[in-house]
């Protein structure tokens, strides 16, 4: 795949590579998207996204952020090939990920093995870390969710749709993600109105840390029992009381991991703290997941508000 050289395609173009747009791959706040293929000599499948809220973007605006975005370059971000930005029509061209979202293979019928749950984690700490700290202009993704993850041919994660962000105005993106079906994994400075930073990203990735540990959504009103509906407070109980094998008590290899199945746990605990400036940043986020920093034990999180 091209990187560096985003090619700028026709809507035609893309309009034959999906076959009139025919099958659909997933559906998002932003927009729809497609697969595709692309009519060259190795023909590589594409994954189009039709965005549908640009909201008073200029053209020069779309493609200078797009240019941004694709000058972007990480084994654990999904890579933008190309775009078309044509009348009323702004669609982003993207990689093809053949093993699909992160929701499917940790929500679906069999239970992802622990090593892999792990190394999902991982991927994603430092995908974000490239987004935040590596890349030529800071981007802060704001939607960070297992939808939101793909997984490639080797199941190696990568973080897709991290460009919307800045190709969203800031008072715009606010108002969507307040209204988005992904409150549960929304930090709560988006509801008070406060300056918006890259902790926004540390505390929707604390919350998936967590689905990833217990294979289990972040709110599951079929709970067993009542005080497991919301799973961070559950977790929080569970540290607190000693008893985090409740979390992982079907998963055979996680128990015989109790060590980093604790240290996670803590991680999570950390990232999710109401207060931003106690969050780390991924930087240590990725450290305290390896093991090469301490981790201590987070504060109780009494003065959580469930956000659901």
């Amino acid at each position: 795949m091209p990187d560096m050289n985003m090619q700028n395609f026709t809507y035609s173009e893309l309009e034959r590579a999906t076959g009139g747009f025919k099958e659909e791959l997933g559906r998002g706040a932003f927009g729809t998207v497609y697969k595709g293929v692309l009519a060259n000599e190795d023909k590589p499948l594409i994954a189009v996204k039709k965005l549908d809220k640009m909201a008073g973007e200029g053209d020069k605006e779309f493609n200078t952020e797009v240019k941004v975005i694709g000058r972007t370059n990480h084994k654990n971000l999904v890579q933008l090939v190309g775009f078309c930005n044509e009348g009323e029509h702004r669609l982003l061209v993207y990689e093809y990920m053949s093993n699909g979202s992160l929701a499917n293979f940790l929500f679906g019928d069999s239970r992802p093995n622990w090593y892999r749950r792990m190394q999902i984690a991982f991927d994603i700490a430092r995908g974000l870390l490239y987004l935040h700290e590596e890349c030529s202009s800071q981007i802060i993704h704001c939607d960070i969710k297992p939808q939101n993850i793909l997984l490639d041919k080797s199941f190696s994660a990568r973080i897709s749709d991290f460009g919307l962000a800045k190709l969203l105005k800031t008072d715009q993106t606010k108002t969507t993600t307040a209204i988005r079906g992904t409150k549960g994994y929304v930090a709560l400075e988006w509801f008070k109105n406060l300056p918006v930073t890259t902790k926004v990203d540390t505390y929707s990735f604390g919350i998936l840390l967590l689905e990833l540990v217990c294979c289990r959504k972040n709110f599951e009103i079929n709970a067993l029992q009542e005080h497991q509906v919301v799973l961070a407070d559950w977790a929080c109980d569970c540290l607190k009381e000693g008893k985090l094998d409740l979390l992982v008590e079907e998963d055979e290899e996680a128990t015989e991991d109790m060590k980093t199945v604790e240290r996670f746990v803590m991680v999570a605990i950390w990232c999710i703290q109401d207060d931003p400036s106690l969050r780390p940043g991924m930087k240590k986020v990725v450290q305290m997941l390896e093991g090469a920093v301490q981790v201590s034990i987070p504060p109780d999180l009494s003065s959580f508000i469930s956000t659901i």
